[in-house]
């Protein structure tokens, strides 16, 4: 499947509510970034784990009214005829960053380039408001999401060791940029 050929990324209205949640699937977290911080400059490096395994994020429960018709934030939806297989939520920052607050995609269209069409679309939404750039915070343990937002032009802008602290299972915050 060519995902350009056929996908439709929208702004999402009352009537797509009922699909936010759809793209939240399990995935395989199958290592970590490891950064390190030498004269100002982060680097990093991929630690693989021995026994990769499925986790899923718990579903959102927001106010998805209040992203709709909004100047300073919205949700954008990657749908394939009438089923939804992705979507893209971001919201202007104090920084002048359109902060990425999640990006999913099914299983099934994964690897597909339905991620980088919302990417992309993030990317569009950002200067059309001119601002610097995006940013968003993955956890360490995501490394297919750490490479994906590297294969997308961030870089690591930041490390924090206590977000996540009350997880044994996630050690770090990376904070990603990019700015145009």
């Amino acid at each position: 499947m060519q995902a350009s050929d056929s996908i439709k990324i929208i702004p999402m209205q009352q009537k797509h509510i009922v699909d936010i949640n759809k793209t939240n699937e399990p995935f395989t977290v199958f290592g970590r970034l490891v950064p390190c911080l030498h004269h100002d400059i982060w680097s990093y490096e991929e630690e693989l784990f021995d026994t990769p395994h499925d986790i899923q994020f718990p579903d959102d429960h927001l106010n998805w009214e209040s992203y709709i018709n909004q100047e300073d934030k919205v949700i954008f939806m990657a749908y394939l005829g009438k089923a939804c297989i992705g979507q893209i939520r971001l919201v202007k920052q104090w920084n002048k960053y359109a902060y990425i607050e999640n990006i999913a995609v099914c299983q099934s269209h994964r690897k597909s380039g339905v991620g980088r069409q919302l990417f992309n679309k993030a990317e569009e939404w950002a200067k059309k408001k001119q601002l610097l750039g995006l940013s968003l915070e993955a956890q360490d343990d995501n490394l297919a999401a750490c490479r994906f937002y590297i294969k997308n032009g961030m870089v690591l802008g930041g490390v924090d060791t206590m977000t996540h602290a009350f997880n044994k299972n996630i050690d770090k915050a990376l904070y990603w940029y990019k700015t145009f």
